[in-house]
């Protein structure tokens, strides 16, 4: 009977678990994105990499590298994220965190994407792609 409860109980805590879990991830993303940002932003001309930063080994929460592609290296157009009326999100550079399930494309609206962790409005937005 006692194991009974446990083994309930366990499955009642589990998802919640999991869930915060998974928010604290992205909110350690989140604290991520705007600490890169910061440096980018203050270095004159925009970097090329963000090792020349000093964020070149830092890995996302899921253990990923951080994506960042500065426009300027982009040579194909249509490179850069963009919103579902496919405007794209920043002017200077994309970064961003492909999130959990490791699986990211340039438009926000691809079921994949919504995971991601991004910066959009130039810094005015860092958070879910799900949430933009």
């Amino acid at each position: 009977m006692v194991v009974a409860i446990v083994a309930i109980l366990a499955a009642l805590a589990t998802p919640r678990l999991i869930d915060a879990i998974e928010r604290a991830r992205v909110a350690r993303a989140i604290a991520d994105i705007r600490a890169i940002q910061s440096q980018v932003d203050g270095s004159v001309p925009l970097p090329l990499t963000l090792a020349q930063v000093g964020f070149g080994n830092r890995l996302d929460p899921w253990g990923r590298p951080y994506v960042y592609n500065p426009f300027l290296l982009l040579d194909q157009p249509g490179s850069s994220r963009r919103d579902r009326f496919l405007v794209p999100l920043n002017s200077e550079y994309d970064l961003y965190s492909v999130g959990r399930d490791g699986l990211s494309r340039t438009p926000l609206t691809v079921p994949v994407s919504r995971d991601d962790v991004l910066r959009a409005n130039d810094g005015g937005f860092i958070g879910l792609a799900s949430r933009y």
